[in-house]
């Protein structure tokens, strides 16, 4: 499978409202998510970009978190399609990554669609009034690539947004696995 790039969404969009459940089905809304810094990133358990940066991602977020950004995972592969990505799947990378954020299951995927998420990973960093002022690459590595997992890119984007200054473009999308859209819900579909 050839990798996909993520979309580069307008800086400035608002946060898109979502409410999904947790891998318990406890409910958590984008108003729960406080802070002057929110990211919102969309993972997969089966995905090999994911699981290269994975540890570094939760050891960088918690640090993160220490400073006041909020985290959350949003999990969108149709199970059917990405069975490794059912709760049971997701439960393992949480241990095994050792994830401390909210990991979220997006069954309809229209988080995903709203989010206009193309790949995992795929983040979306989010400024004190919820506009969008990163979007892109963790960092440089990549599966194969002997770049080591540092999470450079966004790390410096989460700096800046909590100093109250803008990410200077241009930004690196992210490069992963495409999401794994069930049949009726692939971009372009129209959803009533």
């Amino acid at each position: 499978m050839p990798p996909v790039n993520s979309s580069l969404v307008a800086l400035g969009t608002p946060l898109p409202a979502f409410e999904l459940p947790d891998l318990d089905g406890k409910p958590v809304s984008s108003t729960d998510l406080a802070g002057p810094a929110l990211l919102v990133a969309f993972l997969s358990n089966h995905c090999p970009y994911v699981r290269h940066i994975e540890r570094r991602l939760a050891a960088v977020t918690a640090d993160l978190a220490g400073r006041g950004l909020s985290v959350v995972g949003v999990a969108s592969n149709d199970t059917g399609i990405a069975p490794d990505d059912d709760v049971d799947g997701l439960r393992e990378q949480v241990e095994r990554a050792g994830f401390t954020f909210p990991y979220l299951v997006d069954t309809t995927q229209r988080t995903a669609r709203d989010f206009r998420a193309a790949c995992t990973p795929d983040l979306f960093l989010y400024d004190g009034q919820r506009r969008l002022a990163y979007r892109g690459a963790f960092d440089a590595a990549r599966p194969g690539n002997d770049v080591p997992v540092t999470g450079d890119l966004l790390v410096s984007a989460v700096d800046l947004v909590l100093s109250g200054r803008e990410v200077p473009e241009p930004h690196t999308p992210s490069l992963g696995y495409g999401i794994k859209w069930s049949p009726d819900n692939e971009p372009g579909v129209v959803v009533h």
